[in-house]
């Protein structure tokens, strides 16, 4: 097939994933199984380009016309799985939505015990995009563990941390209250890879009983009930489309290492001076 010319012209994936079908992974897949045809033609290479004057077919049904991307918040409650079909039955958090919702990509996962803020789109670039660890989006999550927290442990993982031969990056983690043998601590991490925040904090010794996540970049939880779902406004999806990330083509910067002790001894040792210099005029 020859490929066309056109300026506008796209990779068939990628269109397939603004089209909220599905994720341009999942697409790249379809294709390599010969489940898609342009004017026709069964292709199998995701390197082929389209354009709008092209007849694109999926599992024999026309491509749908892109939407605008739109961009949801929803409070996930534990128990359900982040997945659109599990084989063995259990609940997904796609049947906890709405009907009346377009067909949506969930952006990253929450594992089944895992609760709070879960973002859906119906555009599968825009979901890469938030996804990908370039992109730099901070992950917020409160986590209570079992165990009496050892606050230099925490700052142990400031600047990464090697757990069974997975690297994980920068972790910014504070102990918020140790209550009897359970603690809660927030969690700030870049990377989101799987279960990661599980995993770091076995490795430090603790086991996690509860993890909710409370913040996506500059989308969070709040006071949204569980299973309730929100459109975000439209001017906080045009700024995550179009605003270029510092990470976009370098390593995403980290929490600063110990930003916010550093600055909160640094704010204690000042009012220690102050109080001296009062003292000594007086």
């Amino acid at each position: 097939m020859d490929k066309p010319q056109d300026a506008d012209a796209q990779r068939i994936a990628k269109v397939m994933a603004r089209a909220g079908l599905c994720s341009r992974r999942e697409a790249e897949r379809w294709i390599a199984e010969g489940r898609v045809s342009i004017d026709g033609e069964v292709i199998t290479s995701p390197a082929v380009t389209v354009t709008a004057e092209n007849k694109v077919m999926v599992d024999g049904k026309l491509l749908p016309t892109a939407d605008r991307a739109r961009l949801w918040r929803y409070h996930k409650p534990a128990g359900l799985l982040t997945t659109s079909n599990d084989p063995q039955g259990r609940p997904t958090v796609f049947q906890d939505l709405p009907k009346d919702l377009p067909r949506l990509i969930s952006v990253g996962r929450l594992d089944l015990n895992s609760e709070g803020l879960l973002l859906f789109t119906n555009d599968g670039e825009l979901a890469r995009k938030l996804e990908h660890p370039l992109t730099g989006l901070a992950r917020k999550y409160r986590i209570r563990v079992h165990g009496v927290v050892d606050p230099a442990k925490l700052e142990s993982i400031d600047r990464g941390v090697t757990v069974d031969g997975v690297e994980y990056g920068p972790i910014y983690a504070e102990l918020e209250r140790q209550q009897s043998s359970n603690a809660w601590i927030t969690i700030i991490l870049r990377e989101g890879k799987n279960r990661e925040v599980r995993r770091v904090m076995e490795h430090l010794g603790y086991r996690v009983n509860r993890l909710i996540r409370t913040g996506y970049g500059m989308i969070a939880l709040g006071d949204l009930p569980r299973s309730a779902i929100e459109e975000v406004p439209i001017g906080v999806v045009k700024k995550l489309m179009g605003e270029r990330h510092k990470g976009a083509k370098a390593k995403p910067k980290p929490v600063k290492p110990g930003y916010k002790r550093k600055a909160a001894a640094n704010k204690s040792r000042g009012r220690t001076e102050a109080g001296a210099d009062r003292r000594g005029k007086t």
